[in-house]
């Protein structure tokens, strides 16, 4: 993945160095290209998390696995454990899907919901499907590919800048109820080449609160919290 993104910034100009954001599961393309392109700039945005990073302690993944519903406890093994049955399993109707795909609001938190209400009721929203390329392709897949056997974890990762000379920003909303924040909070804490910024009040769709993504350009570009 990281090969492939490092190919298409080539192809585009962006020179030497670039910005990578990754939000929520897009979070893995950034840690991908932290650890095979670290040369490059990034950011992540409530990246989503696995919950069997060889280098955590037991206690972290178990706080976290155990913010999720049991019922999202078993979409996230089914798609560790075996992945070919994620599609068929949230799809059939013998037992509860992942909340995520099933649009369930009880993993929203309040400003989530807020956002999401402001956004669905604008008569400029985007419409276009999310899922042109089939949904096993567009969210299933994801799913397969957070949970499944990584190549490395964060805390294998070195500081991908010179002389210490450089950040890699990681934001979380405090309130995110779709992706724990408690090993987010852990690699900040393990990390120090990390600047990490917790949002208050935040859920998982801070980004789109009003002024966030000013918020998150100025602190990438000019270095402000």
């Amino acid at each position: 993945m990281a090969m492939d993104i490092e190919e298409l910034a080539d192809q585009l100009g962006l020179g030497s160095k670039f910005y990578v954001i990754g939000y929520s599961i897009g979070g893995q393309a950034v840690w991908s290209c932290l650890k095979y392109i670290p040369n490059r700039l990034a950011t992540l945005l409530a990246p989503a998390v696995t919950y069997w990073w060889p280098n955590f302690p037991a206690n972290v993944l178990n706080e976290a696995f155990n913010q999720k519903s049991r019922k999202d406890q078993w979409v996230i093994r089914v798609a560790h454990y075996a992945p070919w049955l994620v599609y068929w399993w949230n799809t059939q109707e013998l037992f509860p899907a992942s909340s995520v795909l099933a649009n369930n609001s009880d993993v929203l938190s309040s400003q989530d919901k807020e956002i999401t209400s402001r956004i669905y009721s604008r008569k400029d929203s985007v419409s276009q499907p999310v899922t042109e390329q089939g949904e096993f392709e567009s969210l299933h897949r994801d799913l397969i590919v957070t949970q499944g056997a990584w190549e490395f974890d964060p805390l294998d990762l070195g500081n991908p800048f010179a002389n210490n000379k450089g950040f890699v920003h990681l934001w979380h909303g405090d309130e995110d109820k779709i992706v724990p924040i408690t090993m987010n909070r852990y690699i900040a804490e393990q990390l120090p080449w990390i600047w990490y910024h917790e949002v208050s009040g935040g859920g998982h769709f801070f980004p789109l609160a009003d002024g966030m993504s000013n918020a998150i350009i100025k602190a990438l570009l000019v270095g402000e919290k």
